[in-house]
């Protein structure tokens, strides 16, 4: 069986439960269940002869701001383990007997734990081997950092479900200390207890073993064969009821290993989520501003009939806001730094500066980040977005674009010209190819240049001000001009998707029956992952190199829908212009052939 965290947490909430406790874990009084032989270890805490009372005394005294409240909680203890089946994981039913090894590693990640979760607030911890399952008994003094009172509800939950959550967030910090030893988490929620679940296993494996030695019937009688015992047996009811119960047991044993199974996995899963939402919490909590209220009472400000008054300032706060209503202040701000900044009459590295005293660090820090925040909020709302200027169109370039886009890429005229028209090409005074990029909505948002001027001009990239993660050179072909994209092909560059649906038509001889979408994508990060997961059909046509291997891959991972298809050559427009050259040597080959069936004649 799986080995599982034990943790248990029990109020002290008197000086004598305090030393009552400490009689029975320090052994200070006879324990019948105890073995005198076997000595137990102090895991925290010196051994120097100093009550525990004492310890918890002298900790609220030097800690705590206010005398504790009558029925307040004076210190927790916590009861560790983990079940038998860890420490004696060939016999679990040896009680007092244990791996030594295993009891080393459980005590080390038990102490551990402790320290990390409570530091010196853990006055005394007691490993205990003298009773049947190692365990441990640890003394925490439950003060609150942020008040400096003694809060047994803040640290580990009152009553009612909330402090079921707190117990159970507890309870998973431990099992997760002691993961790596083996050991699990018990199923969330579970009211089971382990003597309970053994009490139950004893009484269903013996209760049909019961019946069969208990039923006369079954035993031999004088003289009989044993042919003919078998035989009566076999044909006797009762004999028939217990193979039944015993088909049962095996069959509700089996079920229940299944139903445990699962509960573990689903148990893991929960612990896995519950890990990542406690990371999140802790990510926002890190986004968030200190707590105005608790920067006014740093400051030296007073609460009094709902304002924090004090050093000339009477201050209301609202959240994250503020106002000082002082005759001669009337102004307010919004977060902790303005707040340093107005009562100090400091600078902001100032204020950064006494932030970092009083709340350290962190604190410091969230402050910073909450301040830089607002600021970018503000200036997102008061600047006007910035707008594309798509590259000035110098007509007088067109023929020698044009000139390229035919010659040298093998690009019919008319298909140069229909995107002209469509406003998705044209050229600029550099004479470059200007492919428009728009978002999905058809706003011109970017452009591709790619330089045609002189020989071998390799000239390619983005034009300045290109919104690369909301724009894509795209076009669509086929079907009607309103209906809903059948099939996408992603291309790698604007002269590739024109040239993939080129060829397309050539090979064809008509548009795409279905409306079809060509896009040039050249990294996996302008992918328009949403609108293209409502495409029925994607086709990943990223040419033939090997570099783009892993990016079609990934785009497979994140569109089961998509296929991909590689071009024969290197990539779909030297295809183009190879299949161009191919269709001029079969025309010229059937010209002369006809020229021959002429001369013939």
């Amino acid at each position: 069986m799986v080995a599982l965290a034990i943790l248990r947490v029990e109020k002290l909430k008197s000086f004598g439960n305090v030393g009552g406790s400490e009689k029975h874990t320090a052994r200070l009084q006879d324990t019948p269940n105890a073995d005198t032989t076997k000595k137990n270890i102090r895991l925290i805490g010196e051994e120097d002869g100093t009550a525990l009372e004492e310890l918890v005394k002298n900790k609220i005294a030097s800690t705590t701001k206010h005398k504790p409240r009558k029925d307040a909680v004076l210190c927790s203890e916590i009861f560790l383990s983990a079940s038998p089946e860890y420490f004696r994981p060939d016999d679990p039913s040896l009680a007092g007997e244990w791996n030594d090894e295993r009891m080393v590693l459980f005590a080390g990640a038990s102490r551990t734990w402790l320290i990390n979760n409570y530091g010196d607030k853990c006055v005394r911890a007691e490993l205990h081997l003298d009773e049947a399952t190692p365990h441990i008994h640890a003394y925490i003094v439950p003060i609150n950092d942020k008040t400096k009172q003694l809060s047994h509800k803040e640290m580990f939950g009152g009553d009612g479900r909330v402090g079921s959550i707190k117990l159970s967030k507890l309870q998973d910090s431990y099992a997760s200390a002691l993961a790596p030893l083996g050991i699990e988490r018990g199923v969330k929620g579970s009211k089971s207890t382990h003597t309970k679940v053994r009490e139950y296993y004893q009484a269903v494996n013996s209760e049909p073993l019961t019946n069969v030695w208990s039923n006369k019937k079954l035993a031999p009688q004088p003289l009989e064969s044993a042919t003919n015992y078998v035989a009566r047996i076999q044909n006797d009811d009762q004999f028939q009821i217990l193979n039944h119960q015993l088909a049962d047991r095996a069959f509700m044993l089996e079920r229940l290993s299944r139903a445990e199974q699962r509960a573990r996995a689903s148990e893991k899963e929960r612990q896995r989520l519950e890990k990542e939402v406690r990371t999140l919490e802790l990510k926002t909590q890190q986004l968030r501003d200190l707590a105005l209220e608790d920067v006014a009472w740093e400051l030296g400000l007073d609460y009094d009939l709902l304002r924090w008054k004090g050093h000339g300032h009477i201050i209301n706060i609202d959240g994250a806001k503020f106002y000082d209503f002082s005759p001669e202040q009337q102004k307010g701000g919004s977060g902790a730094i303005d707040l340093v900044m107005h009562v100090n009459q400091c600078n902001f590295r100032q204020a950064i500066a006494w932030l970092s005293d009083r709340f350290g660090e962190a604190g410091a820090e969230k402050a910073a980040i909450a301040h830089a925040k607002k600021t970018a909020s503000d200036i997102i709302q008061a600047e006007p977005r910035p707008q594309f200027t798509p590259p000035v169109e110098d007509k007088s370039n067109w023929t020698a674009v044009e000139h390229y886009l035919t010659q040298k890429r093998g690009i019919r005229s008319d298909c140069i010209q229909m995107l002209k028209n469509q406003g998705l090409l044209y050229a600029d005074d550099q004479q470059n190819a200007v492919f428009v990029m728009r978002n999905l909505e058809g706003q011109r948002n970017g452009a591709f240049l790619r330089g045609t001027r002189g020989e071998n001009n390799s000239f390619k990239g983005y034009f300045k001000g290109t919104k690369r993660s909301d724009s894509w050179f795209y076009f669509s072909l086929g079907g009607k001009a309103n209906d809903k994209t059948s099939t996408a092909i992603l291309c790698k560059s604007p002269i590739d998707a024109i040239s993939r649906a080129m060829l397309e038509y050539l090979i064809r001889g008509d548009a795409p029956p279905e409306r079809t979408a060509y896009i040039a994508i050249d990294d996996i990060k302008s992918l328009p992952l949403e609108r293209l997961q409502k495409v029925p059909n994607i086709l990943v046509a990223f040419g033939n190199d090997k570099s783009t291997d892993a990016a079609a891959q990934r785009v497979l991972e994140l569109l089961p829908q998509s296929q991909i298809k590689k071009s024969k050559a290197s990539d779909w427009n030297q295809q183009l212009i190879d299949y161009g050259q191919q269709l001029r040597q079969q025309q010229q080959q059937q010209q002369q052939r006809q020229q021959d069936d002429e001369l013939s004649l």
